[in-house]
């Protein structure tokens, strides 16, 4: 024979209050190694879905409001095709190089070195937008 845990609860209201520390602990259930969501859901008694309205609340909730900075790594350009074949003498290309701009997550902008400034500030905030 099973034991089986059983909540009795006493009160008039049908909501249960979770504390932040409650909620925290939690969450950092489901975050250690091989844990199933599920699994910290059901022992808690509550639903999976919760669990991860919470764990996108509090997730949110430590993310710092200031952006990032990521390290940034200058590298030689690789010569394009143009750059390769002998420029006429009309039409010397002065030489530049490529900016790699990490911006997190996988995502990386590469750029000429003598790129519009304010071109790519629109670009990097339609980027972060996303």
């Amino acid at each position: 024979m099973t034991k089986q845990h059983i909540e009795v609860i006493t009160s008039v209201e049908r909501r249960r209050r979770w504390s932040r520390e409650e909620k925290e602990r939690l969450v950092a259930a489901t975050l250690e190694p091989e844990a199933v969501i599920s699994d910290v859901a059901r022992s808690a008694g509550i639903h999976v879905s919760q669990l991860f309205r919470w764990r996108k609340e509090l997730c949110q909730m430590s993310a710092p409001s200031v952006p990032q900075l990521l390290p940034v790594e200058v590298v030689a350009a690789l010569p394009s095709p143009e750059a390769v074949e002998t420029p006429s003498p009309s039409r010397v290309r002065k030489k530049s190089s490529m900016v790699t701009i990490e911006l997190g997550r996988g995502r990386r902008i590469r750029v000429e070195s003598d790129v519009d400034t304010e071109a790519l500030g629109r670009i990097l905030d339609v980027v972060e937008r996303r």
